[in-house]
Order: structure tokens, then sequence, then C-alpha cells
């Protein structure tokens, strides 16, 4: 039976307590991790979110009823216990804080007892993520989940205090506003005394940001809680947490130089690790070109090489074809795995299909001199050579191939230099390469809507000098946008927003909106503009991705306390779950029934 614990205030958290005060009375609280009963002794670990501590029970000097009571603990027992402090009796652990000392407990008392968890408590047990997570409140007992949001409060505790530092304003922005559906979908919610109205939940507070610095507030800072109705992935949940930020009267090299510092200053608290600066910048095209990728992971080479103007005679049809229809044939050069079996090299080509490619070409020079190639009867033996060397081929490397339109021969390399490097342990995982992608293209064309769609968003600012061609050419125009990277992943983004009636005009025009469409959704902002709007910029960053590298786990899930799986579903509340009927009808909706008859 649980026992009130009227009458006793704990003194200390388990590792709080520390061989100086041997001797002192101390009252600790917490769970039972494990109990030993060695005849007249009983040892119990407790935990505490600060870690544990040793107790010891000893049957003479304490009464029947409380030693009856220790031998009674289970694990996942609450209890309180006082007692005096004293150094271990058996051997120290050199792999606890508590190690040395241990509390010869006087007092128990029992505050609750626990049915037998379905999974041990402990970081070094594997349990299936299903049953993590319908059970997260045992879940986020685990000493690797409480570190984990630990740091993650250090986190946001550290970029409010830089950038309140820096001139920065914590302003809250709506949850329930206007659904503005112009990228991911957003989440409704249904009005009930608007009737077949509906509020969108923010993907991001962008047009709340930007009215701000319309405001005259010129720095704004937000912990801001988002949401996108879209697939989830190991780094995406349907809610989300932004560090969000904006800035008046700024350029791209004041946005990047807040934000290189606050990097700095986070991961010199969080791990210890000094981020050099300034960050390396690559534009976009340049890191579509070496890397493939727009979030490159510049940890290891195997950079990709544009041999189009070397084949470009060939007779072998894969890359003449590619060519005549305006791609491109780029290669990576995997060094060191010149001498892989016809199978793994299979692999890498389905792989490769996976992303789009029809096929995969390859050479091998194998240690041994020979040269092996999927292609060699379609080449003649100078054109062969000269591929090998602008590859830089070396006797044990191995030359891979794509040729297609430059999307794919990127989609496809990109992807298969981090799986290559992960596959054979090419990547140095003590490295934290910070990045700048800069000069995003402004628009990309969706075969799917048949139109222009904004890369970032429909306020993100285009290049002056490339404003000739928003009418000819839309897809040259290149935008004042930038995103932060980290070791393949992007962390952050941002850019410089449009503050021109003109040009805003001009962008939603290219992108497809009748002045009646872009007053119909973004009316109060342009109406905002009106009034005299500062130049501005902004960034935010995923909070969530940030704590996973800071934490080094690989999903965002194991760095949010009560996270969704990848149907959007809670396995530990089952949400979403239906209603009652009353609710619906004070809302005005009705529920279509799927396959069911009009």
């Amino acid at each position: 039976m649980a026992e009130s614990m009227s009458g006793l205030a704990r003194t200390h958290r388990c590792t709080e307590v520390s061989s100086q005060m041997t001797g002192e009375e101390v009252t600790v609280m917490g769970w039972v991790q494990k109990r030993r009963n060695l005849g007249s002794l009983i040892f119990i670990d407790l935990r505490d979110r600060s870690g544990l501590l040793q107790l010891v029970f000893d049957e003479e000097s304490l009464s029947s009823e409380d030693y009856e009571k220790a031998n009674g603990l289970r694990s996942e027992y609450v209890i309180a216990a006082v007692g005096t402090v004293q150094k271990r009796s058996a051997a120290v652990n050199e792999n606890l804080k508590t190690g040395d000392i241990e509390i010869k407990v006087h007092t128990l008392r029992v505050l609750s007892e626990s049915d037998t968890p379905p999974f041990p408590i402990d970081a070094d047990q594997t349990v299936k993520d299903e049953l993590r997570l319908k059970y997260r409140y045992l879940d986020l007992r685990r000493p690797n989940l409480q570190r984990n949001l630990r740091i993650r409060d250090h986190v946001t505790r550290i970029i409010r205090n830089f950038l309140s530092d820096e001139g920065f304003i914590e302003i809250e922005t709506p949850i329930l506003g206007k659904s503005t559906p112009e990228g991911a979908r957003d989440y409704l919610v249904p009005s009930r005394v608007h009737p077949g109205s509906f509020y969108g939940l923010p993907q991001s507070p962008q047009l709340y940001k930007q009215l701000l610095m319309c405001s005259g507030f010129d720095r704004y800072y937000q912990i801001a809680k988002c949401f996108r109705d879209e697939d989830l992935r190991a780094d995406r949940q349907p809610e989300f947490t932004q560090a969000d930020m904006e800035l008046s009267f700024v350029d791209v090299d004041d946005v990047i130089d807040i934000n290189e510092r606050l990097m700095q200053k986070v991961f010199k608290e969080v791990l210890d690790v000094d981020i050099p600066l300034p960050m390396q910048r690559l534009t976009y095209q340049e890191a579509m070109d070496r890397f493939g990728s727009d979030k490159p992971d510049t940890r290891f080479g195997m950079e990709l090489v544009n041999v189009s103007d070397t084949v470009s005679g060939c007779d072998f049809m894969v890359f003449k074809g590619a060519l005549e229809h305006g791609g491109s044939v780029r290669g990576i050069n995997a060094k060191g795995l010149g001498d892989l079996g016809r199978k793994k090299i299979d692999g890498f080509v389905s792989y490769a299909k996976d992303f789009g490619a029809k096929g995969l070409a390859y050479i091998q020079l194998k240690t041994d001199g020979t040269v092996k190639s999927s292609f060699a009867k379609f080449m003649k033996e100078d054109e062969m050579e000269a591929l090998i060397k602008a590859m830089d081929g070396q006797p044990g490397d191995l030359l891979l191939f794509a040729a297609d339109q430059d999307k794919v021969v990127f989609d496809v390399l990109g992807n298969l230099r981090i799986h290559i490097a992960k596959q054979y342990d090419m990547i140095d995982e003590s490295l934290f390469n910070f990045l700048w992608v800069t000069d995003f293209p402004l628009l990309e064309w969706s075969e799917e809507q048949n139109r222009y769609t904004a890369m970032h968003h429909p306020f993100t600012m285009p290049f002056e000098e490339d404003l000739e061609f928003i009418d000819t050419d839309p897809g040259k125009v290149r935008a004042k946008a930038y995103d932060i990277v980290l070791n393949g992943t992007e962390l952050g983004g941002g850019s410089i927003r449009i503050h021109q009636n003109d040009i805003q005009e001009k962008m939603f025009e290219v992108l497809g909106f009748t002045k009646e469409d872009a007053y119909e959704r973004f009316g109060f902002l342009l109406d905002a503009f009106k009034f005299g709007v500062p130049p501005h910029a902004g960034l935010a960053y995923g909070l969530d991705r940030l704590v996973m590298w800071l934490t080094g786990e690989d999903s965002i899930r194991d760095v949010i306390a009560f996270p969704k799986v990848k149907d959007a579903s809670c396995l530990m509340t089952q949400a979403p779950g239906t209603v009652d009927e009353i609710q619906l009808d004070e809302l005005g909706i009705e529920i279509s029934k799927s396959g069911e008859e009009s």
C-alpha cells in the first residue's frame, strides 16, 4: 500500500550526494532500479533524473517493518529513504558518479507500487519502437532519453540567451491562423462559430514574423511549434519545433554572421567542440556539381566529376543519348574499391535505380593493373584512357558513371556517394562540417502542377541582377536564400525577403497567382507592405534536427518527448481518434464513409 510523504522533504537528488557528505543525513526519493538481497543486507539502486545511488538496508539497524518493506521492493516502485551517507562497504563502482558511497537507510516509505513494466528501464536494453512508443512515459525514464531532453532544454536556453543578448525580442505568434497552402499540406481546424470556415495550423510563423518587422520590432525570435501534414521520415514529424528569427535592415552576411556565432556557442557549450569561423560557403550550383546535393556531406571526398566533354565523341549510346537530350555524364571515384566482386557492384547499380537511374556504368581499375569495364567495347582505347585520366583513376579505384538529365544524375550520384561512404566506413564521425549553401534558384518547375513553384516560399528576394530573366527564363533567376548544413543535414534555412510591392506582385504573377488570388491568400501581408516596410530577412532552424545531431541520435523521435509514428498517429494516446456526434454537429461536419453508396 502506498504511503504518504507527509513530514518528509527531499534534500538531494541522487547524484547530488557525494563522499564529501560522509556522516550527513539525507532524504532521497526516486524509483527502484534494482534490488539485491544478501541475507541480512538488502541493496537498492535508486534512480531519479540525475542518475543512480545505492541504498543499503541493514536488518540489525532497521525496524522489522522497514526491513520487510525493503525486502518487498520491486523495480519501478517509488520510494523515499532517509539515511546516513557512508563510504561503500563493498567495491567501488567506477562507472557511477556515486560509485564510492551509499546511504545507510533508517527510514523507508513506499510512495507508490508498480506493476512489472513491459520492458526494463535500462539504456542498454533493445526494445521495439512500437512498444517504446506505446509506453512512452516508461521509455522516458530511461537514462539516454532523459539525457536527450536535458540537452534539448540546454540548447533552447543557449539560443534564447544568445539572441536576447543580440537584441532579439521573443514574441509568440498564433497557432490558429489562416490556411495559406503553398508547399506542404496544412492541418485544418474547423471553426464552430464560423460554420464552413477553417483555421490552418502554422507550417511556420513566416507571415507573422514579417508583419512584426513591419511593426518595427527590428529583431524577433521564437521557439515555435509548427505543423505539416506530410509523410514522415526519420527526421520529420507532423508537429515539430523551429528556432525562428527575423531581422530588419540586414543583408545575407549579417544573418550568416549572427547564426555562425550562435552555432559556435551551442556546440561549444553542449559538446565542448570548437567550430571554426567563418564557415565554408558553397553556391547551390557548386554544391550540386561537386556533391550532387544541396545539403552536401563534406566529411569525405568522392566528389562528382563532369566528364561530358571527355565522352562527347564516343559511340556508347548511354552517354551519347544523354548528351543529345541536354543531359550530362558524371562520375564518382570510389577509391580503394577497384577489386570488389560483381555482386557488390550490382548492388550499387540496384541502389542507383532507386533514384531514377536506368543503369550505372563502371570501370574497375584492379590493383593487379587489369581494367574491367561494363562499356569498354563501345569505347576506343584512347577514349577510355582519357576518361580514366579525367576521373583521376589509379590502380585499386572503382569509377562509377551516371548519364541522364542533370536532376537524375545529381540525385543518383549524390545518394550513391553517401551510400558507399557509409557502407565502407569512409566518414570520420568525429567531424562537424558546417557550411552554407547560398544562391538557390528562386523557382523550380513542378510537373505535377505544370507551373513554376517557389523553391523556398513566395516572399524570397531574387537577385536584382537576375530580374531581367523573370519573364523569359524564370528558372535562371537566383534567390537570396541560404541554408545552413551540417554533415549532410539541413539544420536551417532562410532568405532575404521581398519588401518592394512591384517585385512581390511579379513573383506572384510568375507563380501563376492572379492579383485576386494573391490578395485572397496573403492580402493582410500585402496591405501591411503599403505602410512602410523595412528590408528584412530571417532564418529558422529545425530544433529537433539540431538536437538530434548534438545527442548523436539517428531519429528525431529520440529527442522529442511524445513523438508520432509514420502514419502521424500516437501509439500511447491512440490519437487521432473519433469524436462524439454532438461535437461534429456543432461544427456542421458530416463524415463521409469510405466505400459507402451515396
